[in-house]
């Protein structure tokens, strides 16, 4: 099954035009690690603040719209999106709506700002009911978000867009867990890992339809500097990586053992792992996979999530 590309035609309705160039789909890595916060606040037996529950997702959904809006206009402005003609629409070359006619450069670049500046506004809202660590939290988050993909710095393009990945995932679990404990904390760091590798793990094999509109537009992360089936052995490094973790937090009693429900979207990681093993050097043949690898950290997050919320306060 193929999923048609946006036209202007088919989007006449400018609310839904606008709403779908956020890419809505990818919005719900943000709302598991959202879930993953509040899972560590509640197993502390600290009483969940529902309004402040409700705006720190709102704006975070804000951000994490605005940078993916920004980064479509930032990969048109390099011409990566324009390149790419082995693309696995809708998970990679961008949402192309820049390319298709659907908005214009500059109404992505406003849309975007737009966004950037709604949920940055509501995150400095929410620093005076929990405390100024939300500020550094916002700022970092802010400015990786920006630094990933806008130039001078265009981190994607200089081999650390996997970090900057798995540290804004990091930092989304890290502040919802400070808007409701008003303090630091190192309990979401410790269940957030595993699930920001995993969904590092999705930038990662979405680089490999990409791969050769990003070397012919200057872009040069690891899958474009590595061999294809060498590059392909980075994928199984991060989700060994991610399990890993989740397995020593357990054993260390960082997390409780119910956790270890997280370890059985690994059968989802490695059955992406073997797609990715036979096709990387096809990467139009890699849509199953690349769905797999989805699967994998949205499920990771939400039975984390649960488990962690299971086992506490009262739990063990």
């Amino acid at each position: 099954m193929t999923t048609a590309e946006p036209t202007l035609a088919a989007l006449r309705n400018p609310l839904l035009r606008y709403f779908l160039a956020t890419r809505p789909a990818f919005l719900s890595v943000t709302v598991c690690a959202y879930l993953i916060g509040l899972a560590a606040v509640y197993a502390d037996g600290i009483a969940l603040a529902p309004v402040a529950a409700l705006l720190t997702i709102v704006f975070a959904l804000l951000v994490h719209a605005g940078v993916n809006v920004l980064n479509d206009y930032y990969d048109a402005l390099n011409g990566t999106d324009e390149l790419n003609t082995e693309r696995v629409f809708p998970y990679t070359g961008g949402s192309r709506f820049i390319q298709n006619g659907v908005l214009t450069p500059l109404e992505t670049a406003r849309f975007g700002m737009a966004l950037l500046a709604l949920g940055t506004a509501g995150g400095l809202g929410l620093t005076a009911l929990s405390g100024p660590g939300l500020l550094l939290i916002g700022a970092f988050g802010l400015a990786i978000g920006w630094a990933y993909s806008a130039p001078p710095l265009a981190l994607n393009s200089r081999g650390v867009g996997e970090a900057c990945v798995a540290a804004g995932f990091l930092l989304i679990v890290m502040g919802t867990d400070y808007v409701q404990r008003a303090a630091f904390s190192i309990a979401p760091l410790m269940a957030a890992m595993p699930y920001a590798l995993l969904v590092t793990n999705v930038l990662y094999i979405n680089q490999f339809p990409d791969r050769r509109a990003d070397a012919a537009a200057g872009k040069r992360h690891w899958v474009v500097r590595l061999r294809p089936n060498v590059a392909a052995r980075g994928y199984a490094g991060i989700a060994v990586a991610a399990y890993g973790w989740l397995v020593a937090a357990v054993i260390s009693e960082q997390l409780p053992p119910a956790a270890l429900a997280g370890l059985l979207p690994g059968l989802l990681s490695l059955r992406a792992a073997s797609g990715l093993w036979r096709f990387a050097p096809e990467p139009q043949r890699l849509a199953p996979a690349i769905r797999a690898t989805i699967a994998a950290a949205c499920l990771h997050g939400l039975l984390v999530a649960a488990s962690i919320a299971l086992s506490g306060p009262n739990g063990s």
